[in-house]
């Protein structure tokens, strides 16, 4: 029969697996490169090639072919040395962090990477400053200071017990001085890095081909020699080509319908890991736009959507609904929305336009990407216009652009209200909030709140032990509900497909949900 992984993570950072399917015996890790490299689907296809550009599910290349100081090696709930051989805070304010790099650590083109390239790669992502970018994740850096070829010390202006994290991130990947411009975006369609893979091609939107990196100096073990990524537009499509055997292992864009489907066949040749999730799936106002920039309107579609529906009908139960941006299983999670606003109501949120003196039926065009998060957005926003329009109060025009197009849109502001997916940088209340807010966010809207950005993060950050930040995140998340910027509709789990051949996927996916194509392997022997 069909073979079920429950993989759990318990989340203030993810930690520990349980398996339930049933081995055969001992398997032996060994890869077989005579059978060629494993060949991994996914519906995230990169955006970018430079870190500095990106701060969305490129991540997922860039784990596997650049080199960051920190990382997680498979397990850890929190930032170990990669390219670093220690990191630490060397004062007890959290302001003063340094790191030691491995000895002998090279790029894949051969030069040397020390201090001074790590410096120059965090510092190109602020000077280069993309709309959108990573750059906002750097906010509490001062200043990068190199002491020697081996040792690197990042001086921030404000406590920031969170630092580690961001410096794990893909987004602080070390590229080479020689060939990323300090001042510009890399425009080749190559990657020079020093992580546990080397990118052999790359076709943009279509496939990247990864073969080992004989020099990779770091923590990661590589269970295989070379890897395929396969990119598509769509989740049936994607599990056609598994079931065909085209694919190994399909995962990020897998429907719902597929999932249950998945789990419910009765063939032995595939499996599906299921894991906890602290993906997050909102919705982004515009408040330059004249309607979407209108509390009240914000209020009344916070009062009307029905997030338990679109679970059900759109997702199949295989996400939950969410009252918070900050996602069950963290330190800090509240249901503030659902506090507010409670079940659905037409008539409290007819008066709620009333009482702002807004006409009935409100015309709002939503927007969502067509091929991001999996071909279950589409229904999702029919649905959402299916019960806006249902109460009678609004009039919704659909618009959809593919992913490059669409990040494009809204960053220039063209968007009154649009559609968003959220896989954490690091799991913490604090990146669910912090990256949505001030001038220079993730969302390219800027969202001023200084009572969020100047005293709530800032004392939260201060903080070492995490259990400590509830107070802060509460009042933070209070402040997101009285605004109505931020929607948030459901909190997903995550879930990689695979041949029955194909060992390693209930230990790919890192805290972030990023996977680690190392940790897969063909099954050898049993």
């Amino acid at each position: 029969m069909f073979k079920r992984i429950r993989r759990l993570r318990q989340v203030a950072a993810i930690a520990s697996i349980t398996s339930l399917v049933a081995g055969c015996g001992v398997l032996s890790s060994d890869s077989s490169e005579e059978q060629g490299p494993i060949i991994v689907g996914t519906t995230a296809a990169p955006s970018t090639l430079d870190p500095a550009a990106a701060w969305d599910s490129s991540w997922e290349l860039f784990r596997n072919i650049y080199q960051t100081l920190l990382s997680y090696p498979s397990g850890a709930s929190a930032p170990e040395p990669d390219a670093a051989e220690e990191c630490r805070f060397t004062d007890g304010s959290n302001k003063k962090y340094q790191c030691e790099l491995r000895e002998g650590l090279k790029f894949s083109d051969g030069h040397a990477l020390n201090a001074q390239a790590v410096k120059h790669s965090i510092d190109r992502i602020r000077k280069i400053n993309v709309n959108g970018g990573p750059a906002g994740l750097l906010g509490s850096l001062d200043r990068v200071q190199v002491l020697n070829d081996r040792e690197v010390v990042f001086h921030l202006n404000k406590a920031d017990a969170t630092f580690p994290f961001v410096l794990a991130t893909p987004a602080m990947s070390i590229v080479d001085p020689e060939e990323y411009p300090a001042g510009k975006l890399r425009e080749e369609s190559s990657i020079v890095g020093s992580g546990p893979y080397n990118l052999q091609s790359y076709d943009e939107g279509k496939q990247a081909e990864l073969v080992k990196n004989d020099t990779y100096n770091g923590y990661a073990e590589r269970k295989n020699a070379a890897v395929t990524i396969r990119y598509f537009q769509d989740s049936p499509t994607m599990v056609g080509a598994l079931r065909d055997k085209e694919l190994d292992v399909a995962f990020r864009g897998l429907n719902a319908d597929d999932i249950v489907e998945l789990q419910a066949d009765d063939k032995d040749e595939l499996q599906i890991t299921e894991g906890f999730g602290t993906e997050i799936n909102y919705l982004v106002f515009n408040p330059k736009d004249p309607t979407a920039g209108k509390t009240a309107v914000r209020k009344a579609i916070a009062q009307i959507v029905d997030r338990p529906a679109i679970a059900h009908k759109v997702y199949k139960d295989t996400v939950e609904p969410l009252y918070s941006m900050v996602p069950k299983g963290l330190t800090g999670h509240t249901t503030g929305f659902f506090d507010d606003f409670g079940d659905p109501s037409k008539a409290k949120a007819r008066k709620i336009l009333t009482e702002a003196g807004i006409s009935t039926p409100v015309s709002l065009t939503l927007w969502y990407t067509s091929d991001r998060y999996g071909s279950s957005t589409k229904a999702e926003f029919e649905e959402l216009k299916r019960q806006l329009e249902k109460s009678g109060l609004f009039q919704i025009t659909l618009k959809s652009r593919p992913w490059k197009t669409y990040v494009s849109g809204y960053q220039k502001g063209e968007y009154p209200v649009f559609g968003r997916g959220w896989f954490p940088d690091f799991p913490d209340a604090d990146n669910f909030i912090a990256p949505f807010v001030g001038d220079q966010n993730a969302l390219g809207t800027p969202y001023v709140s200084p009572k969020i950005t100047e005293t709530l993060l800032p004392s939260s950050r201060a903080q070492s032990d995490r259990a400590n930040v509830v107070k802060d995140f509460e009042e933070a998340q209070r402040i997101l509900v009285d605004d109505a910027r931020l929607l948030p509709l459901w909190q997903g789990r995550q879930y990689v497909a695979a041949s029955t051949e194909i060992s390693g996927s209930e230990r790919a996916l890192d805290p972030s949900t990023i996977m680690m194509v190392g940790e897969l392997y063909r099954k050898t022997s049993w």
